[in-house]
């Protein structure tokens, strides 16, 4: 009876690293999930870098345009 536990054991846990490993393929398949979510969150950066980069431009445009003003009152 012991054996038998035994040998059950090893079995299940060897099932279980040969269903972890993927069974020893060695192909990798690509994750749709996890690509989708790549391209959503680099978008969605490249789109608020240039919103950054537009609020950025158009301020240093107001800080010069300040400082032209004033440098011909002196």
């Amino acid at each position: 009876m012991k054996n038998i536990l035994k040998i059950s054991f090893l079995a299940l846990a060897f099932g279980l690293f040969v269903t972890a490993c993927g069974s020893g393929t060695g192909s990798e398949t690509a994750d749709s999930t996890a690509n989708a979510a790549t391209e959503s969150i680099d978008s969605t950066a490249a789109s608020a870098d240039s919103a950054v980069n537009a609020v950025a431009d158009s301020a240093k445009q107001a800080v010069d345009s300040v400082a032209a003003d004033t440098s011909k009152m002196k």
